[in-house]
């Protein structure tokens, strides 16, 4: 557990002075590693790095044959190809359309369209870029104070991060081996409650400042049912990717496939599909993907080590020899990942902690799908969070006049809501099993 404890303490002291996550997972993991297999730091140039370099390479090989991880390539592409067609903008004005009218309507609108733009493209950090330039200019047009507009497109942006199709969560079934399908099915139901959270956090905030939030133009059911249309392709093969895998049809990676090539499909509906578009989003793919493929590489050799040095299972005889109760171990597990979010971004966070927790966690007795849904959340939760907040740097960077301290104040809200719903999933956990219970446990 020393060495355990020494190497972590190492790494996070080297990510902290700059070096890339995956460089600096890979880099502790096999000198660790080395270490466990003889190696004396005093002579280290005359060690045999022989049984350390096999096992990084053997780590290349394994994740480039594992069939999950492709997965995670068709997902980008189709998220890349759907954001080029202008779905942020469309997905805006038919929310506009059925809440503007309303009071705090057209953060309320915001609040929706960012969740069904990062459920569809799976990335919280371009939800937040894309919404920015969307929905911010006609907040402002309509008196909405910075603070609330910002605050409402910097936490929309997390609702991507555990709505299905979620790279977040085929990141961890990969870690931990956990069903693919069963985090999708997992995700559903606290994803949405998450999406009424924020929406009962706009109402409150409208409640308390209604000159701040003032209500949009009403629009008749003619032009709504218009707008309903204009997002019917995307809301379609949405339909078909989720659906399938909810109802057993096809399998995760079928269905990657198919919303790639849907995509495709898409974006010739829309009459914006063309080959220079298509360089670019293969070329983001590609790009995003090699990225997440070393930094997983990098974890794997990490948890390599760790089970190596017998980390996992010191944790859970230590609990086990002072009789905690396990939930007890989960809220601790809990605080420690709020407080690690402050200072990471989130894709590393669950990276560097689960193959260290999960086994804890898995040892105890809890499920692995239960677990990884209420270990999303605190990443979401991460990306709101000051110091670090990377949501309220990203719209920072995109809209330079609105202070990042005007930023976080309007975040407080909605982070207050995710804590209480995080508190919620965390005591009923049936509430996040119930549907891959029905689905493929009956």
């Amino acid at each position: 557990m020393t060495i355990s404890l020494i190497a972590l303490v190492i790494l996070l002291i080297i990510i902290f002075l700059g070096m890339p996550v995956s460089i600096a997972t890979a880099l502790v993991g096999v000198v660790g590693f080395a270490y466990l297999n003889g190696m004396d730091f005093i002579n280290f140039l005359d060690y045999n790095w022989k049984a350390p370099i096999n096992m990084l390479t053997g780590r290349f090989f394994e994740t480039a044959k594992e069939t999950s991880l492709s997965i995670l390539p068709l997902f980008i592409f189709m998220g890349n190809m759907i954001s080029r067609v202008g779905m942020a903008r469309d997905l805006y004005n038919t929310s506009n359309a059925f809440l503007g009218h309303r009071r705090g309507g057209l953060a309320s609108a915001t609040v929706v369209a960012c969740g069904g733009f990062a459920s569809v493209c799976g990335s919280s950090l371009a939800t937040v870029a894309t919404m920015g330039k969307v929905s911010l200019p006609a907040m402002r047009e309509k008196g909405y104070a910075d603070k609330i507009s910002s605050g409402c497109i910097a936490a929309g942006g997390t609702l991507g991060i555990l709505i299905p199709p979620s790279s977040m969560l085929i990141i961890y079934g990969i870690l931990t081996e956990t069903s693919i399908r069963e985090l999708f099915a997992a995700g559903f139901i606290p994803g949405f409650i998450g999406l009424i959270g924020y929406l009962i956090a706009v109402q409150w905030v409208a409640w308390r400042n209604p000159d701040q939030c003032p209500s949009g133009d009403y629009v008749p059911w003619g032009q709504r049912i218009r707008k309903l249309k204009s997002i019917a392709p995307v809301m379609i093969l949405f339909l078909i990717v989720l659906g399938g895998i909810y109802l057993g049809v096809i399998t995760p990676e079928e269905s990657a496939g198919i919303g790639a090539v849907g995509s495709i499909f898409v974006a010739i509906i829309y009459g914006r599909f063309n080959f220079t578009t298509l360089k670019e989003v293969l070329y983001d793919s590609v790009r995003t993907s090699a990225t997440i493929f070393c930094i997983v590489i990098g974890a794997l050799t990490l948890s390599t080590f760790v089970t190596r040095a017998g980390l996992p299972s010191q944790l859970l005889e230590l609990v086990t020899a002072f009789d905690v109760p396990p939930y007890t171990v989960i809220f601790i597990i809990l605080g420690i990942y709020i407080i690690l979010g402050m200072f990471f971004d989130s894709f590393a966070m669950l990276l560097l902690t689960v193959p260290i927790f999960y086994p804890l966690v898995h040892g105890l007795g809890f499920d692995l799908v239960w677990f990884g849904i209420i270990v999303i959340i605190v990443t979401e939760i991460s990306m709101i969070t000051p110091p670090i907040g990377i949501n309220v740097f990203v719209l920072n960077s995109i809209i330079p006049d609105i202070k990042i301290g005007t930023i976080f104040r309007g975040v407080t809200p909605f982070w207050v809501v995710d804590i209480a719903r995080l508190v919620l999933l965390t005591v009923f956990p049936m509430i996040s099993l119930i549907m891959p219970h029905i689905l493929y446990r009956m």
